[in-house]
């Protein structure tokens, strides 16, 4: 089974998180989210890390202002981890640079969209699994007919 596990930094992250979710399981993933700030209570999200790790897994780790979390995560498991943090206005949105600047050895991917966070673990679990890679196909075969109707409404076709 391909699962997504999402753990978000608080409660305040539970809608963002919802839309990964979604996404996820439009893809045929199973999603389950979780709740462990890498500030406040490492060592019970260094348990949800290592509880999921034995199975075929990759995270997506949901924190704003001073992500530690993506950090955190990505540096304690092998498997991939996506962070996909909410945008923040009250900084002018530069708390993203927290996910961003990682030190040495540490290297959680960054993708800002929540739909676009769980296209990236679809294809991730797509390289080895055919029905995924072929749901990723169709999604995007949908994106790419859109954009051409749009553009022969436009001009009247």
């Amino acid at each position: 089974m391909s699962k997504v596990i999402i753990i978000m930094g608080s409660k305040a992250d539970l809608e963002w998180s919802a839309q990964i979710a979604k996404a996820a399981q439009g893809f045929g993933l199973t999603a389950e989210m979780r709740i462990a700030s890498a500030h406040k209570v490492p060592l019970k999200c260094l348990e949800i890390i290592k509880q999921y790790e034995t199975e075929n897994v990759v995270f997506i780790t949901v924190a704003g202002r001073s992500n530690a979390l993506s950090g955190f995560s990505d540096a304690q498991t092998h498997c991939p981890v996506i962070a996909c943090p909410p945008y923040g206005d009250k900084f002018a949105g530069a708390d993203v640079y927290s996910s961003l600047r990682m030190p040495s050895g540490v290297a959680p991917m960054v993708v800002l969209e929540p739909d676009n966070a769980a296209l990236a673990a679809a294809k991730i679990f797509g390289i080895t699994n055919a029905n995924i890679r072929s749901k990723v196909a169709a999604y995007q075969e949908a994106q790419r007919k859109k954009l051409d109707d749009d553009n022969n409404a436009l001009i009247g076709k």
